[in-house]
Formats: C-alpha cells, structure tokens, sequence
C-alpha cells in the first residue's frame, strides 16, 4: 500500500510542480489583476459596501418561497468552506517549504482574489437558476456556459463540473478529515486515526442529507464563533511575544525579495519557490478564481449581483488577512529565527507546537485540534454542497435524486479514508484538482468582464440614487 502512495505521490507532486510554478500564477494573478483594473479597485472602493452588506443584515433570515439565503448565510457557507486546513495547516506548509516570505504572496494573491471573488459571485448571481421546486441552482458551470456557446461551452463546463466533484466532494474532504484526525490524534495520541474517521463520516453524512439549508444554519453559527475564539487565542500568543511581532513582519517582508538566504540556491529558484508556495496555498485558503464558493453566492436573495460581489470579497479577507494572518504571525513569531524555524516541525503539528509555547504542550496541541476540527468539519460540509450542485448539474432533473445519493455515499467513504491516508499524498491530489478546476473558471471570468462591470456601474448608481433619496 505505501509503495502505491509513493508511486502515486511522485507523479502527481510532479505535475502539480509545473501547474502551479506556471499557468497557476499566471492565471490567479492575471485574472486578479485584470478584474481590479476593470473594476477600478472594486476590492478597496466597494470594501465599506461589502461589510455592510454582510453585517448590516447578520440576523436577516430571507430563505423563503426561492429557497434562496441572507448575504450573511451566503458568506458564511463560503467561509465555511474557505476557512479550513488551509488556514492552518496550508499556511503552515507554505512557510516552511517557501520560507516567511510566502506568506507576502498569499497576501498578494488575495488582493487581487478579492476582485476574482467578486467577478466569481457577480456572475453566479446573474446566471443562477431556480428550479420548478424552489431549489437555487448556481455556479461555475452555469456562467462557463453562457461564456462559451455551443458544444465547446458543454464541454468546459463539465470538465469543470466532474472537477469540482472530484477536487471538492472527494479529494478534498480527505486533506479535512486527514488534518482532523492527525491533530486529535497528535494531541490525544490514545484516539487513533481511523476512529476519528468514523465519527466524522457518521456526523456528515447526516448534515450532508439536510441539504443547504442544514448547511448554512450549521455554518453560520459554528464559523463566527470558531474563528473568534481562534482569534482570541493567537492575540494571547502574539501579546506573550509582543516583542517579537514587529521582527516577524520585517521576515516576511524580506524573505518575500530575498528568499534565497533562507531555503538556499540561486534567487530565482527560491522566489519562484516562495511565489508558487504562496500562490498554491493561497489558493487553498481563499479559493478566489478556483471556482467553489460561487455555488454558495448563487444561494443569495440580493437585489442586484453587485451586492453579493462586494459580500464575497469580505470573505476573502477575513480569510486571508485574518484568520490565516494570525497562524503565519504566531508560527513565524514563535518558532522562527532569522528566518529559519529553530526547532523541528512538520506541516501538521506546526500550529500546536507553537501554540504549546505559551500554553503548554497539551493544552496547546488541543486547542488548535479542537479549532481545526470546525473549520475542517465546516469546510467538509460545504464543499459536499458545492460538489452535489454539479452532481446535479451533470445527471440532469431526472437523475439527481439517485445520483446525489450515490455522491453522499461515495464522499463519506472517502472522509474515511482521508484519516487513514498518508498526509503529502492526500493533499497533492486535491492540489491536482483544484488546479483543474481555475483552468474553465478563469477562461470564462476573462470572457464574461463586461457583464461584471456592469454590476459594478450598476451597484454605483444604486448607491448614489439611495444617497440621494435620503
């Protein structure tokens, strides 16, 4: 079994090599970088906008007659699925293969996401469907199709669709079941993997059988208060080592330009090494331009695509420049020196080694493996929602009943067997996939931008004529 996971693992970490040191970087910042200009900067003109569209109706419940969401619920079943392994783990990852510095291009890579997310939400809200049922149907597939006429759009969009199935309902519930369990299981080493892997798949598959709903009532409850709590408890460090804070950002800034004096080689083996590191995980992390969360911006009740554009971008940075900002401070601010780590750590304990450093070993291995095991656990539900949405897209009305519950079925074995799987193979894989799933996404997002900057132009003169109405 371990000589297959090798052979495997070879082959795929070589060909996730040249995806993301290459098109991936290229694609993700293009499209970013394309949108903000077209947009005019929408990520920091319309940001106020967006804060208010998603706080100013928190405690909104519009989930009627259209089945559809509040703003917030949308968001937080986004968030649900962007804030996971890849905040702390990823991040994790990211630094000690790329250095302190990759964490500067995670940042840049979720500026210009927060204009991708945008565009991503924008479309989802002007192509969505609703079925003779009620039920929301929206995302990628829907927009790939309208981008791309005829039999060349079918086929994109379920290139996309079988994907996403792949990336998200299976592959990527074993890197969130697989980090679960080797968190509990290094902070509570009597629990073996494989029984966490049950418990997990038996609660999942339960939410799963809920549908959105479930899944948004989950998820805008858990994410708040798992990400506060998060919070609170890297402030505690971070206020412990205060001192160390501001020589923590001069490594990551310095690092970012300079990488070669801390993995070693020549410059442009390293940058390239901390950029890609940067753009690989901040892809995990945020998932702008990946194509995920317009399933849920899609569920949205809005007036107009705008508003749940300039609400996606909100959790992109919630994501990135605070949930994910705070792991890269307490790990680079308590175990790095000059930066190189000073002591021994691996992608998976990382966090809990440094969160051990002012609440003891125990107690800090725990701490994280409970947060870790909500954002992972919210991370699973959700993108099992994403998946079943191009499940359904794929089988058409007639077959989706049978077809979603073969899905369900299929991703809950899978849960398990990301517990007991080895930890670099498993995230390769969904790296793989994931990488498969910009490639239609952001073809499409370069061929539909006239329709965003209208939304954009249209959520401006909604704006002035609410101004002038007052």
């Amino acid at each position: 079994m371990d000589a297959i996971q090798n052979f495997l693992l070879g082959i795929v970490s070589k060909i996730n090599m040249y995806l993301s040191d290459y098109i991936l970087i290229f694609l993700l910042v293009g499209v970013g970088l394309f949108y903000t200009i077209r947009t005019r900067f929408v990520q920091i003109r319309c940001f106020g906008e967006g804060m208010k569209q998603v706080f100013g109706g928190i405690f909104s419940k519009k989930n009627g007659a259209k089945g559809g969401l509040s703003s917030f619920q949308a968001l937080a079943t986004a968030v649900a699925a962007q804030v996971g392994t890849g905040n702390i783990v990823g991040a994790c990852g990211a630094i000690l293969i790329g250095g302190p510095g990759a964490i500067f291009w995670m940042w840049v890579i979720a500026f210009f996401g927060m204009a991708t997310i945008y565009a991503e939400a924008t479309l989802a809200q002007n192509t969505k469907v609703v079925g003779e049922n009620g039920a929301v149907l929206g995302g990628p597939v829907y927009y790939i199709k309208k981008a791309f006429k005829g039999t060349f759009g079918k086929i994109l969009a379920a290139f996309f669709a079988i994907a996403t199935i792949l990336a998200l309902g299976f592959m990527g519930t074993m890197v969130q079941s697989n980090s679960i369990a080797g968190a509990i299981n290094n902070a509570v080493p009597a629990i073996p993997t494989f029984a966490v892997g049950i418990v997990l798949a038996i609660i999942c598959g339960f939410i799963f059988i809920g549908g959105i709903k479930r899944i948004a009532s989950v998820a805008e409850k858990v994410v708040p208060a798992m990400a506060v709590i998060y919070i609170i408890l890297a402030i505690i460090v971070l206020g412990v080592n205060i001192k160390a804070v501001p020589a923590t950002f001069g490594m990551i800034f310095k690092y970012a330009f300079v990488p070669h004096a801390v993995l070693g080689g020549g410059i442009g083996f390293a940058l390239k090494t901390a950029i890609s590191q940067g753009a690989k995980r901040g892809l995990f992390s945020n998932e702008a331009g990946m194509g995920s969360t317009p399933h849920a911006h899609a569920q949205a009740e809005v007036e107009i695509p705008h508003q749940q554009g300039v609400a996606a971008m909100i959790g992109v940075f919630v994501d990135t420049f605070i949930v994910l900002t705070m792991t890269a401070l307490v790990v680079i601010t308590t175990l790095y020196k000059d930066g190189v780590p000073v002591v021994d750590v691996t992608k998976n304990n990382m966090m809990q080694v440094a969160m051990g450093t002012v609440f003891g070993t125990t107690a800090g291995s725990l701490l994280v493996a409970i947060c870790l095991m909500f954002f992972a656990f919210t991370t699973i539900i959700s993108w099992n929602f994403f998946g079943k949405q191009n499940v359904e897209y794929m089988f058409g009305k007639k077959n989706a009943k049978a077809a979603t519950i073969i899905y369900s079925v299929i991703a809950i074995a899978f849960i398990f067997l990301g517990t007991v799987f080895q930890s670099d193979l498993v995230w390769e894989l969904t790296d793989f996939f994931n990488y498969l799933m910009v490639l239609p996404n952001a073809l499409a997002l370069f061929v539909l931008s006239r329709i965003v900057v209208d939304a954009t132009k249209e959520g401006k003169a909604r704006k002035k004529a609410n101004k002038n109405n007052k």
